[in-house]
């Protein structure tokens, strides 16, 4: 069976499938391609090689970590460049607390949210089996930090809080200003995962003593991260690897400088657009639903009432099994079920469990996220799509009837 998408002769040519898992990786920007080019090829030299060339190198590696550091409002000293955010996540939780254990600090307890990325989550596991205690501070059922139980959490025994800025599942953004206050006024180290939020909406990280950063959720390019490390935190962590003096020793290793250079244009490109970009994707985001309401289309907004990342949308598509109906849009529209680090699995999203959902309920739920190069068109096709397998889906189960294939049901003419 075919869905009835057909595209009008003026509008411009989707792409097929239709792109929506953002919060998984974002495309890269045209410009970020462009700026990595020559590095590959005419260009290449490591930027630590004391010739020409690599001091070319090393001067396009200053002027990425410039434009990263004007996007979070840091010095560009205090940005330290990683393979992604879950170095940098690691690099922050473990080498702090290695660092206060050769310090002498008799501070023993991480503090963490249940809804962190895994990344956050087993670096807290592994310090867990090295004598440190973990304590998960937990979620409101819309998905934010509760504030009053983490104050009950932090103590003199606490060396380290990590709360994410966004939320790579639900779209949530966190009261990190007011979880600052908190561990500010017990003398606590703050880590913050921004992967998601940095590129989308503004954020002061002068607040924090660590960040992480992620070029590909911000249409750069895979491979490449940083760590902000503030001047002014009273501990520096300690490196993962041992090697040479590469990004302050902390992160030894020869720099990759295409994708560095890459991931520095799609901070300057994300710094002008931040507003524009926001304003669009609302906008699709908003048409999406609009059109799935006027399909008749059943689903409750995960995170509904809190602020989120603009064109995120987190839909428990309901009475439907959401890998059932990723798996048959998927030659059609790319959205996601939970996390894409743990895709593959059976077990329920924690982070849907930790706002207190069941997991049947949490198996109804799907993820998406409108990017700056989708159009309206797009959505629009995304939109019948996904209401058509939806209505499919739904048929199936009141009447015992086999749905098809993931290939069937819902074929778009792009």
């Amino acid at each position: 069976m075919e869905s009835p998408i057909a595209m009008n002769e003026d509008q411009p040519s989707l792409r097929s499938p239709i792109y929506l898992d953002g919060h998984a990786t974002t495309p890269l920007a045209p410009e970020a391609a462009a700026a990595m080019a020559p590095w590959w090829h005419d260009l290449s030299a490591n930027a630590h090689s004391p010739h020409g060339a690599g001091q070319k190198a090393a001067v396009a590696v200053d002027h990425a970590r410039s434009h990263v550091a004007r996007l979070i409002g840091a010095d560009p000293g205090e940005v330290i460049f990683t393979s992604g955010a879950t170095e940098a996540n690691a690099l922050a939780i473990i080498g702090v607390a290695r660092a206060a254990r050769a310090a002498r600090d008799d501070r023993h307890r991480i503090v963490v949210s249940a809804i962190e990325h895994k990344s956050v989550l087993e670096s807290a596991r592994r310090l867990g089996r090295d004598g440190f205690e973990i304590v998960i501070a937990p979620v409101t059922p819309s998905g934010v930090v509760d504030l009053d139980i983490l104050a009950s959490l932090v103590n003199a025994d606490t060396l380290l809080v990590s709360v994410m800025a966004a939320n790579n599942e639900v779209g949530v953004v966190q009261p990190i200003e007011h979880v600052a206050t908190i561990v500010r006024a017990n003398g606590v180290l703050l880590h913050i995962d921004a992967s998601q939020q940095v590129g989308k909406l503004p954020i002061d990280l002068s607040i924090a003593d660590f960040a992480s950063l992620s070029s590909h959720k911000m249409y750069g390019p895979v491979g490449v991260g940083a760590l902000f490390i503030s001047a002014a935190a009273s501990l520096q962590p300690e490196p993962l690897l041992a090697g040479g003096s590469q990004e302050r020793g902390l992160r030894p290793g020869t720099l990759p400088v295409p994708l560095i250079v890459g991931f520095g244009e799609a901070a300057r490109l994300a710094q002008a657009h931040l507003e524009s970009d926001a304003v669009h994707v609302r906008r699709l985001a908003d048409r999406l639903i609009a059109n799935l309401s006027d399909r008749q289309v059943l689903f409750e907004i995960n995170g509904l009432g809190e602020i989120r990342l603009p064109g995120s949308l987190s839909l428990r598509l309901t009475g439907c099994d959401g890998a059932s109906i990723i798996a048959r849009l998927s030659h059609a529209v790319s959205i996601a079920e939970g996390s894409a680090c743990t895709s593959g699995q059976i077990t329920p999203s924690h982070v849907l469990t930790a706002m207190g959902q069941s997991a049947e309920i949490a198996s109804q739920t799907v993820r998406i996220l409108c990017g700056r190069y989708n159009a309206e068109n797009e959505i629009l096709a995304a939109a019948e799509a996904i209401a058509h397998v939806v209505h499919d889906e739904t048929i199936a189960h009141w009447t015992g009837s086999p749905v098809g294939s993931a290939h069937e049901g819902c074929t778009a003419r792009f």
